[in-house]
């Protein structure tokens, strides 16, 4: 079926096609005007071409959101919380998923065709390659994530050091003393801070064993993988604290399998605070890192760069608390509440 043209709008409604098009677009128009041409557009099943109609305004009235894996569930939360500002100011938000740094560049690179108006993303992995695209980005953009300091972009990060201290913390005044850290893969953001978490929380305790384990991804399997072996043996740890919840999941699973019981045999942490922490049984401890927080303030972070591009580059840090549930503690003690964001900007010569 052919599109319906505004020609054919125009015809319909007895005006001019640069009557039409004012009616249309909000212009100066007479509200009888605006009136025929409307009832017109709706008779004939007219819809506007959106790429004309971007290309006269200069924008798109969409927003890019790419994140590694969008079926992790922190990433959905932060998309919900995402969407619910930019489409208050009018914006579609459009969704990417980035599985590899190469990705993560691709992407980036790709704002040069114009189909969104800025962009938010959250990368795995920050290479030298990654940080060259991001500098010639030629649209406005948030990194979710930890970049270098040297690195002049607006940024919204989550607070892994103090996530690992909370954990490791509350196990060791629960009488735990030989603590796992399961890991995804180190040589990700996340992976590296929350190892570097891992170790500067543990050294702060006297007589504590640790060891550490490299799981494939940051999935319920890959935990499952790592954890089994790391369980299945006479000198198990009493402890394990896993880099998020999904992982955490497969460490719960591989300890029923095995047949412990947590947290009796076993004491098991997760980070995020996803909704899958609260569903799985026992609920599992977990550090909330803003995940709503993080998308609220990265997009509006990035709609205030859009509305002044000159501002200086911002970082927004937003501080972790502690959810205690059964997985770790038979009493569940309630979550400790987060305090205020931190807003620092960053001052660039």
């Amino acid at each position: 079926m052919a599109r319906v043209t505004i020609t054919q709008v125009a015809a319909r409604a007895g005006v001019s096609v640069a009557s039409a098009s004012r009616a249309l677009n909000g212009l100066i128009a007479s509200a009888e005007t605006v009136a025929k041409v409307r009832d017109a557009a709706r008779e004939l099943g007219y819809v506007a071409d959106a790429t004309a109609q971007s290309l006269k305004r200069g924008r798109t009235l969409q927003l890019g959101y790419a994140v590694a894996d969008i079926g992790n569930p922190v990433y959905v939360e932060m998309m919900a919380a995402i969407e619910r500002v930019v489409s208050a100011s009018g914006y579609r938000l459009l969704l990417s998923s980035t599985g590899t740094a190469s990705s993560s560049v691709d992407v980036v690179r790709d704002l040069g065709r114009g189909y969104v108006d800025g962009l938010i993303l959250s990368p795995l992995r920050v290479t030298d390659e990654l940080l060259a695209a991001l500098a010639a980005a030629p649209i406005p953009l948030v990194v979710l994530g930890r970049l270098p300091d040297s690195a002049e972009f607006d940024t919204v990060r989550a607070d892994s050091l103090t996530a690992m201290r909370l954990v490791v913390d509350h196990l060791v005044a629960a009488g735990r003393r030989d603590i796992a850290f399961v890991n995804g893969p180190a040589d990700t953001t996340p992976g590296g801070m929350r190892r570097e978490g891992f170790i500067a929380a543990a050294a702060n305790h006297r007589d504590l064993r640790t060891q550490h384990i490299d799981a494939s991804d940051f999935t319920i399997a890959a935990g499952y993988d790592a954890a089994f072996p790391l369980l299945d043996r006479s000198d198990r740890p009493s402890a394990v604290v896993a880099a998020n919840d999904l992982i955490g999941v497969g460490v719960l699973r591989a300890a029923e399998d095995l047949g412990l019981s947590v947290p009796a045999d076993l004491a098991v942490t997760g980070v995020d605070d996803t909704e899958l922490a609260e569903v799985v049984r026992p609920g599992l401890t977990s550090v909330d890192l803003g995940a709503k927080e993080r998308g609220r303030a990265a997009a509006e972070m990035l709609l205030a760069r859009i509305a002044e591009p000159g501002r200086p580059a911002h970082t927004v840090t937003v501080p972790p608390s502690l959810v205690v549930r059964g997985s770790s503690s038979a009493s569940a003690p309630s979550a400790l509440r987060r305090p205020e964001l931190i807003d620092e900007e960053k001052a660039h010569g």
